[in-house]
Formats: structure tokens, sequence, C-alpha cells
């Protein structure tokens, strides 16, 4: 099925993995083997996601048995803008469907439709803390 808005999978599988971490347990750690068992991914792929995570400074990682993944900080210092730009980059809001401006016209021919839409998404990443996640994941109102 399509669909005009999408996000990559491994910025889907960030957000996913945020939320298991601020549920699980805020302030210890937990192995990279269960959350890639809560989401049914490759461990691998989730060990990649990780450190673009830890980079930006929203996880944590020890080493060891008694080691694994935690978050670096509160969940409610945390944005989900700050989780996808950390797998995507900067997030633009005036952007061509296109990947790149291939036209010469005066206006979009999508008559600003994608750069709302990426205004909306961005605004609402902003605003929405890691906290807020775990809480509506859990099945609690904010």
């Amino acid at each position: 099925m399509s669909s005009i808005v999408k996000i990559t999978g491994a910025a889907s599988l960030a957000l996913h993995a945020m939320s298991h971490l601020a549920v699980k347990n805020e302030d210890g750690m937990i192995s990279t083997r269960e959350v890639a068992e809560a989401f049914q991914c490759s461990e691998d792929h989730l060990k990649k996601v990780v450190q673009r995570l830890v980079r930006a400074g929203i996880v944590k990682t020890v080493r060891g048995p008694r080691g694994g993944i935690a978050l670096a900080r509160p969940s409610n210092k945390i944005t989900l803008l700050e989780i996808f730009e950390a797998m995507e980059g900067p997030l633009d809001t005036n952007n061509c469907i296109l990947g790149s401006p291939v036209c010469n016209y005066k206006e979009c021919i999508m008559g600003g439709l994608t750069e709302s839409l990426n205004k909306q998404a961005k605004s609402y990443l902003a605003k929405t803390k890691l906290s807020t996640l775990a809480k509506r994941v859990n099945g609690q109102e904010e």
C-alpha cells in the first residue's frame, strides 16, 4: 500500500527502541537482544541504530554481562525530533517531493503540501517528549 508520509526503517526502529527503553527501565540497562526480540529485528541492525543514538548523546552503552543499553538522559528531556534527526540528519521542511528541484516553476506543483506536512511533522516531533511516547504505549493518558 502506498503512502505519502514515510520514515526509514532505521528511524522507525530508533523510535520504537527508545520507547522500549523508556517503558522498560528508565534507569537501568537492557540488552540489545531483548530489544531486538521485542521488535523482531536483527540485533546487528539494532546495534547500528544504537551507535547513532550513542553519538547523538541519547543512549549510553555498557559492555559485559551486566551491560546493555540505557537512556543517557531522562525520557522527559529527549524529544522525538532528536531521535529522528540522530538517524536521518536535520529534518528539512522546505524540500521538493522529488528529492531535488527539477522544474523551473515559480510555485511547487504540489501547492506547498510537502512543505506543510514536513513542518507539521517537525513541530510534532520537536514538542513530543519520549516520556509522552512511553506513556502512550503503556496505555496511559498524558
